[in-house]
């Protein structure tokens, strides 16, 4: 599903790591995890074609357009964009014809499954942290595409938020989707992600989650 050739990211003349050679397969599950400033954010950025890399090519098995949905950091969305949750929501439907029946099924019960029922008409910047990422995450289930990139979902989230961040994640993963995610924390991504890459300035590190992160006992990710 996503293949990584002698990559190369960062900026001009200065790639974050050496080049990085990687093959993942169609519906499996898989959790990047580093140091601030490694270059997670961009690698995902990289994949989804919103940066270029300085070198090397992305080779996805699904048209990025209509195959491949991202989640931003919240931080980069402007919440004094003046729409509501539920219009931030339904944006998930986006180049999809459904009929206005179904979109409003669909709708309602992604706002039910992220618990955000009665919310529909607070304004962005009226919501709290926790609830525009829970939006976030329900405009995601909306696009049901097979390959999702996820910058740190978890971001935010109280332990409601979280459990059903990791229901969802399991449901979508058992569908045969393919998920890469940015993740912090080491003790989920154990539980949770079956593999793992770890990016160093050294080189990139890639394996199964729990033998990884026992590897490397005293890596640190924030």
């Amino acid at each position: 599903m996503i293949r990584l050739q002698s990559l190369s990211w960062g900026a001009p003349g200065q790639p974050l790591t050496p080049p990085l050679s990687l093959q993942l397969e169609r519906g499996s599950l898989t959790a990047i995890i580093g140091v601030n400033g490694s270059g997670k954010s961009s690698l995902l950025k990289v994949i989804a074609g919103l940066q270029r890399p300085l070198a090397g090519a992305v080779a996805l098995g699904v048209p990025r357009q209509r195959g491949l949905s991202f989640l931003p950091q919240q931080q980069h969305l402007d919440r004094q964009f003046p729409i509501s949750l539920q219009e931030l929501v339904a944006a998930g439907f986006w180049g999809r014809r459904l009929s206005t029946q179904l979109r409003t099924q669909r709708l309602t019960q992604a706002l039910e499954d992220w618990h955000l029922s009665g919310l529909e008409q607070r304004p962005l910047m009226a919501l709290s942290g926790g609830e525009l990422q829970r939006a976030l995450l329900a405009r995601l289930s909306l696009a049901d595409t097979p390959l999702l990139l996820l910058d740190e979902p978890h971001a935010a989230l109280d332990e409601l938020g979280q459990a059903l961040l990791w229901q969802h994640l399991h449901t979508w993963h058992a569908q045969g989707r393919t998920l890469v995610m940015v993740c912090h924390d080491l003790a989920a991504v154990r539980q949770h992600i079956p593999q793992t890459l770890l990016i160093k300035n050294s080189g990139c590190v890639f394996g199964p989650s729990v033998e990884l992160i026992q590897q490397t006992p005293n890596v640190q990710v924030a």
